[in-house]
């Protein structure tokens, strides 16, 4: 039998006359073989998707040039592939026992599955279905043959988009999360892995919301030091430590009235966590040497990839926060299991950077063209990949994409995306079926007085001060990083740098901030909030910089 995504009613296709027949009406959504664009030398048709519902009753569904007719997401009509160079002579998909077979006239054109050549034939497994099928026909169009949960409102005109893009049943139900949570006042948890996209569902569910009009504050509790951690979120009095040399607002404070999004929350350290739990319980905060409390009127979504239950077990994160935090919690599903929607997602990024580099034209050449500009191999490639990174990555690939080819008359693959790929083509593909709750593999972690000073110097070395991805490799967590940079004398927080230090290093570096990261050895985010604050914008040209940094205007 195959396997759908959780909670999906799966349908065996080796008995498929039993299944829809007579006009029964199904118990639930069910998952069926589906097969979605993902590249095509006409670019508005990827995302297009076709249903292989005589799969289903037990017969062939047939796939040419001409027939049948695949529709956008939300629409009834559609159009065929209408490729030139694709046959007129049929694919022939029919279901077998253990998943679906390919069959096609191998003399007519060529047609590869994940990247391998096939010769008439193709047997795909459950497990494969599961994972996604990368065919490539006529090394002009790239289709993913994989499960689509068929809802009953399937075919009706799609919802708000939610300034998400793609069209597949997961990011439908993520839709469908927020939208029904958005007017609500209960805390939000999103959980899922990095790079997912947690910021922009949090900005979804604060756009749809009654609070729409006021303030939407993004805190990253991984990149605030600990010892300012308290200051920062909840403000500080006049003289409350070195430096206070006036009340300080905290970002609770300049978010009332509207949301605060808490990123990484998993990261925050104790004492901010004690006071997280309190401004959830009462709506209160206490000001850092502040006597009395102050309200505040704000709610709270957070977003974490860590596996908060493990770490309250080990005593690093409390219980209680977890329950406070999950009002209502939304899990993002990881690019490998939304893979129809690669082609789409790959689309809106190059169309992004496409526009910064001047070349928009690109995606507006002739379909009939014998070399889109976009080529079929490429996309094939990378539908292939498991994409780590999520969203991030696949954002990042398509900026390495364009730059690399300005000014080429079709897509070329730079050298990093080549080993990128290269890498992923080493791997094993896996099955996306995942537990109906699914919780990120929990992370070892060591005591911080197993970390030697110079083994924290060598790992923020080899880091490049990048505390997250250091705190990762000595198995640490980022409050515990922090404290062991305090109290080791050969490193320093960038907090702790002198202004005249920063001015300096900046004039010598010429305002280059990787330069000024590896003279200062401290981490470069934190180095950019410390430039802003001087008015050292790395945004800025460097002329302008410059003065700043003489002290002329």
């Amino acid at each position: 039998m195959f396997q759908g995504s959780p909670g999906e009613r799966t349908v065996d296709l080796s008995e498929t006359r039993k299944v829809q027949t007579h006009g029964r009406r199904s118990r639930g959504p069910a998952a069926v073989p589906a097969l979605t664009i993902l590249c095509h030398p006409e670019v508005g048709r990827i995302g297009d998707r076709l249903l292989l519902n005589e799969l289903l009753r037990g017969r062939q569904d047939l796939l040419s040039r001409q027939h049948p007719e695949f529709t956008a997401p939300g629409q009834l009509s559609g159009q065929p592939l209408a490729d030139l160079y694709l046959s007129r002579e049929p694919l022939r998909f029919s279901a077998t026992k253990g998943g679906v077979r390919l069959e096609f006239d191998p003399g007519r054109a060529p047609v590869s599955a994940q990247g391998t050549p096939l010769q008439g034939i193709g047997d795909f497994s459950q497990a494969e279905l599961a994972r996604g099928v990368v065919l490539e026909l006529s090394q002009r169009v790239v289709l993913l043959l994989h499960w689509f949960t068929v809802r009953s409102d399937q075919g009706q005109a799609a919802g708000p988009r939610l300034g998400m893009a793609g069209d597949s049943a997961a990011v439908q139900q993520l839709r469908n999360d927020i939208r029904g949570v958005a007017d609500l006042q209960v805390p939000v948890l999103l959980r899922g892995e990095t790079g997912t996209g947690k910021e922009l569902a949090a900005q979804a569910i604060h756009s749809n919301s009654p609070r729409r009009d006021g303030p939407f504050i993004t805190v990253n509790l991984g990149s605030i030091t600990p010892s300012l951690a308290v200051a920062e979120l909840f403000g500080a009095a006049r003289g409350a430590y070195t430096g206070a040399v006036r009340d300080q607002q905290g970002y609770f404070q300049r978010a009332h009235g509207g949301t605060i999004f808490l990123d990484e929350v998993g990261e925050a350290p104790s004492e901010v966590q004690v006071m997280l739990l309190r401004v959830l319980e009462t709506g209160e905060i206490q000001p850092l040497g502040k006597q009395a409390p102050c309200k505040v009127d704000v709610r709270v979504v957070a977003a974490t990839d860590s596996d908060l239950e493990s770490r309250a077990r080990c005593g690093e994160f409390r219980e209680p926060l977890i329950h406070r935090l999950s009002g209502y919690v939304i899990w993002l599903p990881p690019l490998r299991h939304r893979r129809d929607d690669i082609g789409r997602l790959l689309l809106h990024f190059l169309g992004q950077e496409l526009e910064r580099v001047d070349e928009s034209h690109r995606l507006k050449g002739s379909p009939n063209s014998s070399r889109p500009w976009l080529p079929a191999s490429l996309v094939a490639r990378l539908a292939g990949h498991d994409w780590p990174g999520n969203i991030r990555q696949l954002r990042n690939v398509a900026r390495q994409l364009v730059i690399g080819s300005r000014g080429l008359d079709a897509l070329q693959i730079s050298p990093p995306v080549q080993r990128l790929l290269q890498e992923s083509a080493k791997g094993q593909p896996r099955a996306s079926q995942e537990p109906a709750a699914p919780k990120p593999v929990p992370k070892p972690r060591r005591k911080p007085s197993q970390v030697s000073q110079a083994e924290l110097v060598a790992a923020l070395s080899a880091n490049r001060w990048d505390l997250k991805a250091t705190a990762a490799q000595l198995q640490i967590s980022r409050p515990s990083l922090y404290r062991l940079i305090e109290s080791c004398p050969q490193t320093r927080l960038a907090e702790q740098l002198q202004a005249d230090e920063i001015k300096a290093c900046y004039r010598e570096c010429q305002g280059d901030l990787e330069a000024m990261v590896d003279k200062l050895k401290v981490s470069k985010a934190a180095l950019r909030r410390r430039m802003r604050a001087m008015g050292l914008n790395p945004g800025k040209s460097k002329s302008d910089n410059q003065q700043r940094a003489r002290g002329d205007r």
